[in-house]
């Protein structure tokens, strides 16, 4: 089935939606729940990756609403916790740490722990959810809904650490620990070091901003915000800064609006909040006077195709717009300070650790990797499939077992 095969977790959509029409939504909830672990969090934020491939598309212009679908048995479902697979009593002697506790270590946790396995999370911040809690705003995701999927796998057994930064690997790998996932997202927000930039304090890193704005550290912003970037994060920037009292709040973007990477469901509700959308623009400065942020110069782009059919710009122009706070949003990195050098794990020319793409596991034994600190920045589902994937391969590395002795893809 299309939209199964183009879900990452490969979801039974056409089984849960099937359950929903007869009214059973908790047994929708649960059929959901088997493969993407946290439908009422993905029943709002999910990139849906299933709906560009509907069959419905074939002959209509708009694809089945699965995402929402997927909240709705979210939303109206009974208490489930009575259908969760058993936890034994007894366990089988394996301990596994999860660092991170966002979507892809708690799917570890998730599948591993009906197993026997004893898990421990380690979290930085106060709460679980990592990037999903820190990063989206309230008014997309609110925190009840993470609450409650999150908390009924620690309920399992899980052992939640919550304020507790692993600051060594090395250490870690001292522990008494069969295997070790690492599901840390990609935290770190990319710079755009133009001048200007450090001559006032009213320029932002997105994905710091944001978690600053989640946590209440940050309440408000100047009346004229620009968001430099494209990508979701932009359209969370945005729409927060909507809300914290911006009144002119502009997106610009080097590209035309095709290339933006936005999904169009993250797109559209910005518009229709008057989020002014300007393409072909790329920044040259922060205008600074006297301390004070003023505005930022841009040059205005046109883009064409050489011979060999790649993108090229010529500037045609150049603008200053006016303006009070900016918010980068032009991507993120993952950052692993934490990890020593002089472990044996082999790292890209990115400086991530090199992951094998079909069992996670690093080039240190008995240490995986998923989600965003796997392969870079992707999308919750995707953060869902690491965490399967990675947990296969804990059992089978912990019964000594051939990691890469796989099912058939597909």
């Amino acid at each position: 089935v299309d939209c199964q095969w183009g879900c990452p977790a490969h979801t039974d959509v056409p089984g849960y939606i099937r359950l929903i029409a007869q009214g059973k939504y908790t047994e929708s909830y649960m059929l959901n729940r088997e493969s993407n672990v946290f439908p009422g969090i993905l029943g709002r934020v999910c990139d849906r990756p299933c709906e560009p491939v509907c069959r419905r598309v074939r002959v209509e212009d708009e694809p089945v609403a699965i995402c929402r679908l997927k909240r709705v048995a979210g939303d109206l479902k009974d208490d489930f916790k009575d259908l969760l697979p058993p936890i034994p009593e007894k366990k089988n002697g394996k301990k596994i740490a999860c660092i991170g506790a966002g979507c892809a270590s708690f799917t570890v946790a998730n599948d591993l722990l009906p197993l026997g396995y004893e898990i421990d999370i380690f979290e930085s911040l106060h709460e679980t959810g990592g990037l999903i809690r820190s990063n989206i705003p309230k008014f997309r995701l609110p925190p009840s809904v993470i609450d409650e999927e999150f908390d009924v796998i620690v309920e399992q057994g899980a052992n939640l650490h919550l304020n507790h930064p692993i600051e060594s690997m090395k250490d870690l790998l001292e522990q008494e620990y069969d295997a070790i996932f690492v599901g840390t997202g990609a935290p770190k927000g990319r710079e755009l070091d133009l001048p200007g930039r450090y001559e006032t304090d009213q320029i932002f890193v997105g994905i710091a901003w944001l978690e600053s704005v989640a946590f209440e550290h940050i309440d408000s912003v100047g009346e004229r915000v620009i968001i430099v970037g494209g990508g979701n994060t932009a359209m969370d920037c945005c729409r927060s800064s909507l809300r914290l009292g911006g009144k002119d709040v502009k997106v610009i973007y080097r590209g035309s609006r095709d290339r933006m990477k936005s999904s169009d469901w993250e797109l559209e509700p910005a518009l229709e909040e008057d989020i002014d959308l300007i393409l072909n623009h790329s920044p040259e400065e922060y205008v600074v006077e006297k301390g004070k942020l003023v505005g930022m110069r841009f040059a205005e782009l046109e883009w064409d195709q050489d011979d060999d059919g790649r993108l090229t710009s010529k500037k045609i122009n150049e603008v200053i717009i006016p303006c009070d706070t900016v918010i980068l949003a032009i991507g993120q990195e993952n950052s692993f300070p934490w990890v020593e050098r002089d472990i044996g794990m082999e790292f890209d020319q990115w400086e991530v650790p090199v992951v094998d793409p079909v069992t996670y596991e690093s080039t240190v034994k008995g240490v995986f990797f998923g989600g965003d600190s796997a392969f870079g920045p992707k999308n919750i589902i995707e953060a869902v499939e690491h965490g399967h994937q990675a947990a296969i391969s804990i059992d089978k590395y912990c019964h000594a077992k051939p990691l890469t002795d796989r099912l058939d893809y597909g």
